[in-house]
Order: structure tokens, then C-alpha cells, then sequence
């Protein structure tokens, strides 16, 4: 088993390390492909989701889940309120988490996967974060956005982030016992963060009672 869950803050890398250590590892990057099969499972098509307008009156986490649904997190798509609920959303990405643990391989990156998945042995949970000044530069450089655009979607993300790990399942984000390695990607290079999860990759496998 190679399965590597990805946590990381607006402006650390994720959408840059994730790929590439995917394909370092010889393994499936799997992210945009997340809200496409929640949204089959919902019978809910991405487009319906998009266009739909936002309700008066829904709560902040409905809010916040429409940055989850589109197929780019930092693009906000309103949820289809009619037919589709919070738990909802949580149930069907946790079964796409769970049917992709269940092939033994991949890169996921966010939808709290950490956490999903932290009984499955094998799986390397690694989050990368930063203080949020050099994420915001990380984030004007990898981007190409604005510094104003860098920090209102740091801000925004943030607490997105943080109020879904919140709301769903009781946890901090920012907890350390959440994953087995935590690095600074803004302060290490982010092929050297490929690098570095890749060797725990390997080691974590290879300290697995069956060597795999």
C-alpha cells in the first residue's frame, strides 16, 4: 500500500506537492476527481450545483461546503439546497475516500482524509502548512494572484478549512496528532516536501508487518 492523505493551508503547495508526489510514487493524484464522484453519488451534476443560487438563510457550514463541491476549491459553487445537505456531502465524499483506500494506492489531498482515514493502516496522513504571511507570498508566486486575492483567500480558506474539520468531526486542524509528519512548506522547498514524504511513503510501507 502506498496511500499518502494530504492536508495542506491555502498557500503551503498542496495543489503543487500533491501531483508530483503522486507521480514520484507511482500512484493516482486524486482531488478534482473528489467533487465529480460526489457529485454522481448525489445524482447532483457539477453545473446544477454551480448555478444554483445561494438560499437565505442557509447556515455558515452550507456556506462554507460550497468551496468544496466546485471542482476547484478556491472556486466557491453554491450547493444544490433543495436536494442536498451537509451530511450528505460529508457521507458521499467519505465513501469515495473509503472506495480509494480501498485500492491501496493514491495521493488525496483536503476533504479531511486525515481523519477518514486514520484507522486504515498504511496510510500516511502529512499536512503542510506555514505562517500565513509566507503563504500568502507562496500563494502570489505559485498562483500568479494579487496580493490582496493571496490574502482574503488565506483568510477565507483558513477558517473554511478549520470549521469543516470542526463541524464534521470534532477536531482541530492544527492538531499535531492528526498526521504523522507536519512540515513547514513554506520555509522547505516543495520538491524537497516531495522528497521528504516519499521517504516516509516508503518507510511507513516498509515498516508494515507484511512490508506492504
Amino acid at each position: 500500500m502506498t496511500l499518502v492523505a494530504l492536508s495542506a493551508s491555502y498557500g503551503a503547495g498542496g495543489n503543487v506537492v500533491g501531483p508530483e508526489l503522486a507521480e514520484r510514487l507511482g500512484v493516482p493524484f486524486v482531488d478534482r476527481a473528489i467533487p465529480l464522484q460526489v457529485a454522481e453519488r448525489l445524482d447532483v451534476s457539477v453545473d446544477e450545483a454551480a448555478a444554483h443560487d445561494e438560499r437565505a438563510g442557509e447556515s455558515f457550514l452550507d456556506r462554507l461546503l460550497r468551496g468544496f463541491i466546485g471542482t476547484d476549491i478556491s472556486v466557491p459553487a453554491p450547493l444544490p439546497a433543495e436536494t442536498v445537505t451537509s451530511e450528505d456531502f460529508r457521507n458521499a465524499t467519505e465513501e469515495v475516500l473509503l472506495r480509494q483506500a480501498r485500492t491501496g494506492a493514491g495521493v488525496i489531498l483536503g476533504r479531511a482524509a486525515m481523519i477518514v482515514l486514520r484507522e486504515h493502516p498504511g496510510v500516511l496522513r502529512v499536512r503542510l502548512d506555514g505562517p500565513p504571511e509566507r503563504r500568502v507570498r507562496q500563494a502570489m508566486e505559485v498562483a500568479g494572484i494579487d496580493e490582496t486575492t493571496a490574502r482574503e483567500t488565506v483568510r477565507r480558506l483558513d477558517r473554511a478549512h478549520a470549521e469543516y474539520v470542526r463541524q464534521f468531526y470534532d477536531a482541530d486542524i492544527h492538531d499535531p496528532r492528526l498526521y504523522h509528519l507536519v512540515i513547514d512548506s513554506t520555509a522547505i522547498a516543495l520538491d524537497a516536501c516531495v522528497e521528504l514524504i516519499a521517504r516516509a511513503a516508503e518507510g511507513l510501507r516498509e515498516a508494515a508487518p507484511d512490508g506492504g
